[in-house]
């Protein structure tokens, strides 16, 4: 292996060394090293299907560069974690996070059998990560689970670490479908089979769960379409129309929708999409990461929260038990009877250009600590951006 030099000023091509604490570190730009052997215990985004789509996708967009990071045991050989992390920018205003773009909804690592499951574990892990790391200034990792597979996160062990502003959102029906739909609210379930029986009575509609990739590409384009329209209803900023980023769901979509790993459904009339959802899964785990509507003579019968629950119940039946609806706190997710997940960031400065960035980190988890006073900070300062100046 070529030892990483302290200077280096790009992640190494081929896997690069150092020991620390207890650990060994490799690190190397090249997702193809290191895809055949990446295992772990994560999230789903932390799976081969997400990260191959991901890098094949994205790994040559301009002021980023890949970087991979596996930390091992130095006495047995047995994998701590993987990281899948990326350097964003040039020279000296270089940053190292997740590999995530606002696409990843958890970002973590995966945990190998040599994973430490305690504070004092934790920290010795980290510097040895650290000292392996490139030159950049900060190192942030954002929207981390506080456990995996019921297994500790040691990121989030860090005394840096901090709450983060944004929480997942878990149901978890357990076997039986028809228990868990009589334990939502009578208004809700009610409003579900009102919903279905408009929808059908409709000509030529029908929900189904897309095999053919040709058809889930079209499927997705409507799905982009109509999201479009709706952020720009709404005055909002809308990215996924990057072409980058586009690439990336397309890449998915290719690789992974033959093996289940990735899904598609919709709510169809003829030819035209009512509604669609995008989800991926693992074993027992689907996680929803978009969806769209048509939305205007559609309205009527809700086809949002209809295509989620056509969604679960088709997934139940195949052995599914916990749907998760990511991030984002929408009043139609509480009407699924969601239980919030906390998610931490971790936040280090790696050079002096980086305090002031950990400062704020700080005072921001700080107040989230405390809800009560982060709101009335929070109204204190929309107070004042909305007074007018002289």
């Amino acid at each position: 292996m070529i030892a990483l030099a302290p200077t280096a000023e790009a992640a190494p091509a081929a896997p690069a060394a150092r020991r620390a604490a207890g650990y060994s570190v490799e690190t190397t730009s090249d997702w193809a090293l290191v895809s055949a052997g990446w295992t772990g215990a994560g999230t789903p985004f932390q799976e081969k299907p997400w990260l191959d789509a991901w890098y094949a996708a994205l790994r040559e967009r301009p002021g980023l560069t890949p970087l991979l990071v596996t930390a091992r045991d130095a006495a047995t050989g047995e994998v701590a974690v993987r990281l899948p992390l990326v350097l964003h920018g040039n020279g000296r205003r270089r940053s190292i996070g997740f590999a995530d773009l606002d696409l990843t909804d958890y970002n973590a690592p995966a945990l190998g059998p040599a994973a430490p499951r305690d504070a004092a574990g934790a920290a010795a892990l980290w510097k040895a990560i650290r000292k392996a790391l490139p030159r950049a200034y900060l190192v942030r990792l954002a929207k981390m689970p506080l456990t995996l597979r019921g297994r500790p996160n040691p990121l989030a062990l860090l005394p840096k670490a901090q709450p983060c502003a944004l929480n997942g959102n878990v149901v978890v029906t357990g076997e039986d479908w028809d228990g868990w739909r009589h334990s939502l609210e009578k208004t809700v379930r009610k409003e579900l089979e009102r919903s279905w029986r408009v929808f059908s009575r409709e000509p030529e509609t029908s929900f189904e769960i897309v095999t053919d990739p040709a058809r889930a590409q079209r499927i997705v384009d409507a799905m982009e379409h109509q999201q479009e329209i709706r952020m720009r209803a709404k005055g909002a900023d809308y990215a996924l129309d990057d072409p980058d980023l586009a690439r990336f769901y397309r890449t998915l979509i290719d690789r992974s929708l033959g093996s289940g790993d990735v899904l598609v459904s919709a709510l169809m009339a003829g030819d035209d999409v009512v509604a669609s959802l995008l989800g991926i899964r693992d074993a027992e785990t689907y996680v929803m990461i978009r969806i769209s509507n048509a939305s205007g003579r559609w309205s009527n019968c809700s086809p949002g929260r209809l295509i989620i629950e056509r969604t679960m119940a088709a997934l139940h039946a195949q052995g599914c038990r916990s749907f998760d609806f990511s991030i984002g706190n929408y009043d139609y997710k509480r009407r699924f009877g969601v239980t919030p997940i906390p998610l931490v960031d971790f936040t280090e400065s790696l050079g002096l250009a980086g305090i002031p960035s950990t400062l704020r980190a700080a005072a921001a988890g700080g107040l989230r600590r405390h809800p009560e006073l982060d709101r009335k900070v929070r109204g204190l300062v929309g107070r004042l951006l909305r007074r007018p100046h002289a």
